[in-house]
């Protein structure tokens, strides 16, 4: 247990310091903002899939969150009869703090207490290499979720938030840009079947990722 939290408290004083680089390195000279299209402007139909439902997020939720943009809609597939949650939060710049938060630390903030956690190689179009995600699998009460997730910036996606933080270090002193987005989505368990669940995700972001690599600059 000692072993453990003394791991745990290294990995986040390296994260913080990575966050302070960046601080200052971009605090030094002027930071180069991109352009990003309107999150509200993601399609509606990615294939087979279309938006059933819209939810804006919560004033008390933008404020904790802050980031510079936010989706959070439901798609289903009418064919599969299948549904998926897609929430994406774009951050322009990090240098005054704001970043995203890990769906696993506020899911369990949320009531969601986590069942397992692993990475997950998808194949998805217009990209060389399975992209690599994370796969959290929650319940909340009876119910559960399996939970799909990476950071997207700079034509790169990564799983590990420890990657993400060195690479903002990178393309902060590289290329002046700290901006990212965390695209998550989640799939409710049915009959018990977390594969079926699974496999419903990366069918879903099969389908969103060529519009995810459009939307969110590269």
């Amino acid at each position: 247990m000692i072993f453990r939290q003394d791991k745990f408290a290294a990995a986040l004083t390296v994260a913080l310091l990575l966050q302070a680089v960046v601080y200052y390195s971009v605090a030094a000279r002027s930071e180069d903002i991109p352009v990003a299209a309107p999150l509200a402007t993601f399609p509606a139909s990615l294939g087979s899939w279309h938006m059933q439902h819209e939810f804006p997020l919560e004033k008390e939720v933008q404020d904790v969150l802050r980031a510079d943009d936010t989706l959070n809609r439901e798609y289903v597939d009418v064919a599969g009869a299948r549904g998926a949650s897609l929430f994406i939060a774009f951050f322009k710049t990090q240098q005054y703090g704001q970043a995203p938060h890990s769906p696993k630390n506020c899911l369990p903030g949320a009531g969601w207490e986590p069942m397992e956690s692993a990475d997950l190689a998808i194949r998805v179009p217009h990209w060389e290499e399975p992209i690599v995600a994370n796969k959290f699998v929650v319940s909340h009460g009876e119910q559960k979720s399996v939970v799909l997730y990476w950071y997207q910036s700079h034509n790169r996606i990564i799983a590990s938030e420890y990657r993400a933080k060195f690479w903002l270090v990178v393309d902060a002193l590289r290329y002046r840009r700290s901006d990212t987005a965390l695209v998550r989505i989640v799939v409710p368990v049915i009959r018990n079947d977390i594969n079926a669940a699974t496999q419903t995700g990366i069918a879903f972001i099969q389908a969103a990722f060529p519009a995810l690599l459009r939307q969110l600059p590269a």
